[in-house]
């Protein structure tokens, strides 16, 4: 990944996922995001931990 830190919209192209599925991941609490402003901002490394998770399910 080449950014360590990444919006809705590339965290969905990432997952291959809509956008409205990478936040119902959110609200759900499976995927860490932070709020800045009025905008999620999500970290790779919780994106890969949020794929280590699925993966074992």
């Amino acid at each position: 990944m080449k950014s360590d830190i990444l919006t809705i919209a590339q965290t969905a192209v990432y997952l291959q996922v809509c956008e409205k599925t990478v936040r119902r991941l959110i609200a759900s609490k499976q995927l860490t995001a932070s709020k800045i402003g009025n905008a999620w901002r999500i970290k790779s490394s919780d994106i890969e931990e949020y794929l280590r998770m699925t993966r074992n399910k």
